[in-house]
């Protein structure tokens, strides 16, 4: 039985994705989730966020041996298979597979790779690469008990993304309030139907797989409003005038409904919004330098007067955010925290 796989994704960057990551991977293993984050983005932010220089320098070092993604799919670019990777065991219930910058030289591989897998010719190596990433993912995941997966990836539509988002069970989408993440909607939603049918036709032309492939269900679970301070309770105008276009964007875009067919709520209201999440900017710099999320931070971290009552603020938000995703991709909460 696989392990399911979450990715957060969006062709806009700058939306706070990683952040969204590193801290509900923290979340949800708070709440007693096994989690196993890994970091398909070559700018490996995610990994930054949870490890410090020195112990990166160690993992890109030349004997470091498979202490990366990208060290544990390289085989792959002669004629070997994915290797295990070492992941990082972050806390009891938190693991990470280190990102690389040297993923990137991947992408060549990968993309070359879609085509082969189509037709009469032998399958088993393009099939071998294309599902890399989630064959590495399962086997880590495996071996640390991990009840989820969380991919985080880079800001495009290229090779690496789709290899992951073929992996991938559940997609969230994190979203600004701004005209940038309505267009990258509109990119990014027939972008995924397209992978999730080419996908589909390439797995049903193996009639005999030689090993087991990922479903490629990329269902997309719903999207968060990322807004803009902590301090605001609701929305301003400026971004007030992007949030309301949003539910109806995502649903013709993402889930390719037709515009008009059926009413479509206030984003206060949709279902698809998963959160409209504050961005806690006052709180990020004490997280980073604590090494911490920032619903952890203590007085000692500088957490203290209006900063303490952010950080009970953004454990509440986070906390019902896991609990709302948890609830939607059917992945069982041990009890309550």
């Amino acid at each position: 039985m696989s392990i399911p796989v979450l990715t957060f994704f969006n062709n806009k960057g700058g939306v706070g994705k990683t952040s969204l990551v590193y801290h509900l991977s923290a979340m949800f293993a708070n709440l007693g989730v096994r989690v196993l984050a890994v970091d398909l983005d070559p700018q490996a932010n995610l990994t930054a966020a949870f490890l410090d220089e020195d112990r990166l320098a160690e993992l890109w070092g030349a004997d470091a041996g498979v202490s990366t993604i990208f060290r544990s799919v390289e085989p792959l670019t002669d004629v070997g298979d994915f290797a295990p990777v070492a992941y990082q065991k972050i806390e009891e219930r938190l693991a990470l597979i280190p990102g690389d910058l040297a993923l990137s030289s991947f992408e060549d591989e990968l993309s070359g790779t879609w085509a082969q897998a189509l037709g009469d010719k032998n399958k088993t190596r393009p099939f071998r690469i294309l599902t890399a990433f989630w064959r590495a993912a399962q086997e880590s995941a495996d071996r640390f008990h991990a009840d989820l997966i969380v991919f985080d990836v880079g800001p495009n539509l290229g090779a690496i993304n789709r290899a992951a988002l073929l992996a991938s069970n559940h997609v969230i989408v994190p979203l600004g309030a701004d005209l940038f993440s309505l267009q990258g909607l509109r990119n990014l939603g027939p972008t995924l139907r397209e992978w999730r049918a080419g996908w589909e036709k390439r797995r049903n032309e193996w009639v005999a797989p030689e090993f087991t492939l990922p479903p490629g269900d990329m269902v997309p679970t719903g999207y968060v409003a990322m807004r803009h301070g902590v301090r605001l309770t609701r929305p301003v105008k400026a971004y007030t005038r992007w949030l309301d276009q949003i539910p109806a964007e995502f649903r013709h875009s993402v889930l390719g409904e037709t515009p008009g067919f059926m009413p479509v709520p206030p984003i206060e209201s949709d279902p698809y919004c998963l959160a409209m999440l504050k961005n806690y900017n006052s709180l990020m710099p004490l997280g980073q330098e604590a090494r911490k999320p920032i619903f952890a931070l203590r007085s000692a971290d500088g957490a203290i007067g209006a900063h303490a009552s952010a950080v009970t603020s953004a454990y509440a938000d986070f906390k019902a955010l896991a609990t709302e995703i948890a609830a939607r991709i059917g992945l069982a909460l041990p009890g309550n925290h």
